[in-house]
């Protein structure tokens, strides 16, 4: 079991544990062969735009093969997924693990098979900004994506209040899509912002800027974690799950095998995702430098996301509808 520095996050825990190739096929891995159920020949996948389409590449090149087909759809908004979910068709999703958490709570019966992206997040300044720590942004506006509640969001609110700073008083929060504040920031119109890749590659690709903290290191800090950050992960719908665990045990091997082979062939991974990353390849590729795929299933990463949602839902309680319990794992 890990072990967390911060004591507060020991006991609530207590209290609750009381959680080569270049896309050609004739060289495709194939993996090992399981038992899976005759009349699943295909499962439909859905998986968010940006660099999560990075780890099912392997699926979408055909690299990386199994028992079954994993179909892949890709979507843009949490609306878009949960409208996926909610209806027939679609018996797995990669999803940020804090919308995962929500979706449950709010009805759409899904569980966490694993976690595999750690590392996304990231400050940064303009180059005549000073950051010696949290309190140099005491009277400063940070700008970050779309809205009040995203996992950035609450973790620097969360990062501000240990420091006794109250957020929305001491420091201000601006909220605008990714793209419109990477524009700003290389027109020097920003100062602080707090962004996931591939945004802060494309923000400082004018030179004008710098990293000022990462937020996988800050949060490994403070609360002991191994990994990082759980920031995203595959999902399943629990009646497929039960219905059909041959097939989803032969997924999750395809999946993390996929993820696998990303990570092993980067150039190729970027080749395969260009019609779905309309981004030069020179940015993804230099963004995928600060962002970790690692495929951990959500049993062993238990005690580390628990920890996560806790603190996450003590700073923004309307960010965490609930925490989950035991059979969210699979």
């Amino acid at each position: 079991m890990l072990k967390y520095k911060n004591p507060f996050i020991s006991t609530v825990l207590s209290l609750i544990y009381i959680i080569g190739c270049g896309g050609c096929a004739s060289n495709a891995a194939q993996l090992p062969q399981t038992t899976a159920e005759p009349s699943v020949e295909e499962v439909h996948l859905i998986n968010p735009m940006g660099p999560a389409v990075i780890p099912v590449t392997g699926i979408a090149g055909e690299n990386v093969k199994g028992d079954i087909r994993v179909d892949i759809q890709y979507w843009k908004t949490i609306d878009e997924a949960v409208g996926l979910l909610s209806g027939d068709g679609t018996e797995l999703a990669v999803l940020p693990v804090t919308a995962g958490v929500n979706l449950r709570a709010s009805g759409i019966d899904i569980a966490l098979l694993a976690v595999h992206e750690w590392k996304v997040f990231y400050l940064i300044a303009s180059n005549d900004s000073d950051f010696t720590g949290w309190p140099s942004l005491t009277g400063k506006t940070i700008y970050t994506p779309e809205s009040k509640g995203q996992t950035v969001d609450v973790l620097t609110r969360y990062a501000l209040l240990k420091e006794n700073i109250t957020p929305d008083e001491d420091v201000s929060f601006a909220y605008l899509p990714a793209q419109e504040i990477v524009a700003l920031f290389r027109e020097d119109k920003i100062e602080f912002a707090a962004l996931p890749e591939p945004f802060v590659t494309q923000a400082l690709a004018s030179g004008k800027g710098k990293i000022v903290l990462d937020y996988q290191d800050y949060w490994s800090e403070v609360s002991g974690a191994q990994e990082g950050i759980p920031i995203a992960g595959l999902f399943v719908r629990q009646d497929f799950y039960h219905s059909h665990p041959g097939a989803v045990q032969e997924v999750t091997r395809i999946f993390a095998a996929s993820t696998q082979w990303a990570n092993d062939h980067p150039d190729a991974a970027i080749q395969i995702s260009a019609d779905v990353l309309p981004l030069p390849s020179e940015l993804i590729k230099e963004s995928l430098q600060r962002i970790l795929f690692e495929y951990i299933p959500a049993l062993e990463a238990k005690e580390d996301i628990l920890a996560f949602l806790i603190a996450m839902q003590e700073t923004y309680p309307e960010g965490i509808k609930k925490i989950p319990d035991d059979e969210f794992f699979k």
